[in-house]
C-alpha cells in the first residue's frame, strides 16, 4: 500500500503562485508514475499533470501548460505541482495518485484525500 498526503493549498489571488507536496508512505511510490488531478465545485475530476516514475517524462493539461509545472523528489518520495499566474478557474481540490503513466483516473491505484486550492480574482 501507498499512503499519499497532499498539503500546500490554500488562497491566493489571482496571478499568484501555489506550490502543492504529496508525500508517500508507507510502500515506496518511486516505481510508479505520479500524478496531479483536481476537482472543481459541481465538475468531474480531471487530469492536471503526470510524471514517469523517474521523473524524465511529463504531460500536462492544455488548461494549465505553460504554467504549471509537475516534478517529484525520489530521495524524499515526494511529488510537487508549482502552480504560477493562477486563475479562478483552477479552484479546485486537487489530488495527487500514483499508478501507470496515464491521464485518466482508472490508471491510478492510489489517491491522496486531496487539498483545497482557491483563486480569487
Amino acid at each position: 500500500q501507498v499512503q499519499l498526503v497532499e498539503s500546500g493549498g490554500g488562497l491566493v489571488q489571482a496571478g499568484g503562485s501555489l506550490r502543492l507536496s504529496c508525500a508517500a508512505s508507507g510502500r515506496t511510490a518511486v516505481g510508479y508514475a505520479m500524478a496531479w488531478f483536481r476537482q472543481a465545485p459541481g465538475k468531474e475530476r480531471e487530469f492536471v499533470a503526470v510524471i514517469s516514475s523517474s521523473g524524465s517524462s511529463a504531460d500536462y493539461a492544455d488548461s494549465v501548460k505553460g504554467r504549471f509545472t509537475i516534478s517529484r523528489l525520489n530521495a524524499k518520495n515526494t511529488l510537487y505541482l508549482q502552480m504560477n499566474s493562477l486563475k479562478p478557474e483552477d479552484t479546485a481540490v486537487y489530488y495527487c495518485a500514483a499508478g501507470n503513466f496515464m491521464k485518466t483516473e482508472a490508471g491510478y491505484r492510489y489517491w491522496g484525500q486531496g487539498t483545497q486550492v482557491t483563486v480569487s480574482s
